[in-house]
């Protein structure tokens, strides 16, 4: 009886360690801004960890389309990716043809994101059909920025062929690889201003290259989760001007598997210290409660759409 009546306490004394829910957030590089975005969103969940006993961490992967894969097979709890890989995944087009991944969910949409030509200034790279014969990175296999930068391609006329070098670094490298010449440009679809760019631009001359004309308009006509959108001029060295170009939304997704809980903590505590949140990236200053609902191309995961509710604002 005595050992029954031990073990008994034990037990009690042991139960909320095991009643303890851990959350995984995929990110990206850790020089670009989705590392950092999963990093705020966990520092928020976590305040919040005694009483919710959710406990979130974070990790850098490689980028959009890992983290939906990763999703899709259980290994993440949450993710971030781009709003067209997110819609290509959901609705089973693009690289995803035939293969939908119907258990995905959106939680909500960050912060814009905008593809980003950065050229070496002695590259003479002045629009995007001078990257014919140069030296590109375009992403590391499975990123949204690889699979952005081929969508591209496909409505202008150039062929991955075209490169003398068709790049596959990691986002981390890009900067790297710029300044020590190994490549003469390359293609990066995040939001701004970003360490990554600021990186490169204070070590080699760099050009910002412009992203417009008729091949962008027929491909934002054709995908309308594009949207044209400006690099604002100034915030990184020798581009003084804002620069055209398009872009999606960052959204951060999860799966069915994923508890009506742990979904509802993660967007409850953004939302209650969004002020805070605002303040921890330079790429969040425009967003509003509402803009997190905009750019949604997965449905709305159920933990997500109670709390917007109560919120008022769905």
């Amino acid at each position: 009886m005595k050992k029954l009546a031990t073990a008994a306490i034990i037990g009690a004394l042991t139960l909320p360690a095991f009643a303890a829910e851990f959350i995984t957030i995929g990110t990206g590089g850790v020089t670009g801004t989705y590392y950092p975005t999963g990093g705020a969103i966990c520092r928020l969940v976590n305040q919040y960890k005694k009483e919710s006993k959710i406990r979130c961490s974070v990790e850098s992967t490689g980028g959009s389309v890992y983290n939906i894969n990763t999703l899709k097979n259980g290994e993440l709890d949450f993710g971030i990716a781009q709003s067209d890989v997110v819609y290509q995944a959901s609705k089973g087009t693009g690289k995803y043809k035939g293969k939908a991944v119907k258990k995905l969910r959106s939680v909500m949409a960050i912060y814009p994101e905008l593809l980003t030509l950065v050229a070496r200034k002695d590259a003479n790279i002045n629009k995007l059909i001078d990257i014919k014969g140069k030296r590109v990175n375009l992403g590391n296999p499975g990123s949204g920025n690889e699979a952005t930068a081929l969508d591209l391609f496909k409505y202008s006329n150039i062929k991955k062929s075209d490169l003398a070098l068709a790049g596959a670094l990691k986002a981390s490298e890009m900067p790297d690889a710029l300044r020590d010449n190994k490549i003469d440009a390359y293609f990066y679809m995040v939001g701004h201003p970003t360490a990554n760019i600021k990186d490169a631009s204070n070590s080699v001359d760099v050009k910002i290259v412009p992203l417009e004309g008729k091949n962008v308009d027929k491909l934002i006509k054709t995908h309308p989760y594009f949207a044209k959108a400006d690099v604002p001029g100034g915030i990184y060295k020798g581009n003084d001007k804002p620069i055209p170009t398009f872009g999606v939304k960052a959204v951060l997704v999860t799966t069915t598997d994923v508890s009506e809980k742990a979904v509802y903590t993660v967007v409850k505590a953004i939302l209650e210290n969004f002020d805070t949140f605002k303040k921890l990236h330079p790429a969040y200053a425009n967003i509003t409660k509402k803009s997190l609902l905009d750019g949604l191309s997965a449905p709305l995961h159920e933990g997500a759409k109670k709390y917007f509710k109560e919120a008022g604002l769905l």
